[in-house]
């Protein structure tokens, strides 16, 4: 059987000639020198203390190696926690961003609705002369569409209170027509209320998720920094990765819509 074959079949046997070999490199030292054969402990002795500089060499760097892997991983399990936290925070974007465009939406059809209430309001019917029916049947008009605007959230619930005691410019005794310009008004003065609100909130949430990109961003670049220092000293368990999760390729894109009004 050919010696290198058997070697290779048997870890064994080239572990043993390793060893002889190791155990043979000081005779060989002192042999190879005139003056290792004329006083050779002294030889020996010098080749020890290569062979034991050259170890404690070694051993920082294997050090190092190890440290550096350790919190290259460190840094990869804060890297991805910290990937899973911009994806929450990107989440809750999108849906605050949905309700800026669902508020700004309404705000704009409470516009349209008044600006057709002006209109109207200038061909109203000629005022009759009020009687206590005519009078009670107006504040049965106003409470029913002022409720009606509250349950569908266009206006605060407090608002029916107020319009059925006449409070904060409210007159349960004015013209229907009047009655319908004034709750527009006040349906969109409260629309556009919320949409500023909402748009506040938007920006609020969408600086914590641009901090959330960034954080995610910095400790994957020092893993992979670690990582790649660690494998550069050549330590064989250096074996961690920068590994990105799935979904890494996510980056936040566009922002806030900013509208003119």
């Amino acid at each position: 059987m050919d010696l290198a074959q058997l070697l290779l079949r048997e870890p064994a046997i080239l572990t043993i000639w390793l060893i002889l070999f190791l155990l043979a490199v000081p005779g060989l030292v002192v042999l190879a020198s005139p003056e290792g054969v004329r006083r050779p402990r002294q030889a020996l002795r010098e080749a020890a203390e290569t062979l034991r500089g050259y170890r404690d060499h070694r051993r920082p760097d294997a050090q190092e190696a190890t440290d550096l892997t350790r919190y290259a991983q460190e840094l990869t399990v804060a890297a991805e926690h910290a990937a899973a936290t911009a994806q929450r925070w990107h989440e809750r974007w999108l849906q605050t961003h949905q309700h800026l465009d669902s508020a700004w939406q309404a705000w704009q059809d409470a516009e349209a609705g008044l600006a057709r209430r002006r209109a109207a309001a200038a061909f109203a019917v000629p005022e009759t002369e009020p009687t206590p029916e005519l009078y009670a049947e107006r504040e049965r008009f106003l409470a029913r569409r002022v409720l009606a605007a509250a349950r569908r959230g266009e206006l605060p619930i407090t608002v029916v209170a107020d319009a059925l005691a006449g409070r904060n410019g409210w007159d349960p005794r004015l013209h229907p027509v009047e009655q319908e310009l004034h709750l527009h008004r006040a349906t969109a003065a409260h629309l556009a209320e919320r949409y500023h609100r909402a748009a506040a909130a938007e920006r609020t949430v969408w600086h914590d998720t641009q901090l959330a990109a960034a954080t995610r961003d910095s400790l994957r670049t020092e893993a992979a920094t670690a990582t790649a220092r660690a494998a550069g000293i050549g330590h064989p368990s250096v074996g961690a990765t920068a590994r990105q999760p799935a979904g890494s390729r996510f980056r936040v894109l566009g922002g806030p819509v900013k509208r003119t009004v």
